[in-house]
């Protein structure tokens, strides 16, 4: 999966999504060149869910009919 900025350069490749003793492990490469390891703890997933608005939701299922 590949994040972009605002102006359509790569940000992020992430590689891989595992499980960690504290949460998710997310393992990629930032701008192509640094590798690094991330840990999504619940508690930073839960104020990630309440970012999220209704139409935001509706947005994310569109994204994902899309081709």
């Amino acid at each position: 999966m590949k994040l972009f900025t605002p102006d359509k350069t790569e940000l992020l490749v992430v590689t891989a999504v595992t499980p960690h003793a504290e949460g998710l492990l997310i393992e990629g490469k930032i701008m192509g060149a640094m590798p690094m390891k991330a840990v999504l703890r619940p508690s930073e997933l839960r104020k990630f869910l309440r970012l999220l608005s209704f139409r935001t939701v509706v947005a994310l299922v569109v994204m994902l009919l899309k081709r």
